[in-house]
């Protein structure tokens, strides 16, 4: 594989991983209001070839925050236990818009390097054909 395929496998695969990042927050966001939710957290693993580093990402699997979730007092909510109580979700949409910034310039980073690639591999291209 040369050397500017790899690089644009790289983007690419950087590109996919926060897109699903993205997709998981504006999913917590969603459903920031919905009782007894969970939120969302992607984890990304890097991929290895003949036990070397590739320097592309995956998502790993996605796994649940472990915080509690709100206690809301609502006596007239139908999931109210005996004292009025009932969980929330554990959705803190300040975490969310940072995450979404994050990943949002993330993508562009990748996107940058992607079209810097296919820059650099049409400029040698064009040098080759001279």
């Amino acid at each position: 594989m040369t050397d500017f395929s790899e690089a644009m496998s790289v983007a690419t695969s950087g590109m996919k991983a926060q897109a699903s990042r993205l997709r998981h927050v504006s999913e917590n966001i969603a459903n920031a209001d919905t009782p007894g939710y969970r939120r969302k957290i992607v984890a990304f693993e890097s991929l290895v070839n003949e036990g070397r580093r590739t320097g592309q990402v995956s998502v790993g699997p996605v796994q649940l925050d472990r915080t509690n979730p709100t206690q809301i007092y609502d006596p007239n909510h139908p999931l109210a236990d005996p004292s009025g109580h009932y969980d929330g979700s554990n959705v803190n949409l300040l975490i969310e818009i940072a995450d979404a910034r994050e990943a949002h310039r993330s993508y562009e980073a990748n996107l940058k390097m992607f079209d810097q690639v296919r820059q650099m591999s049409s400029s040698l291209m064009d040098l080759l054909r001279r």
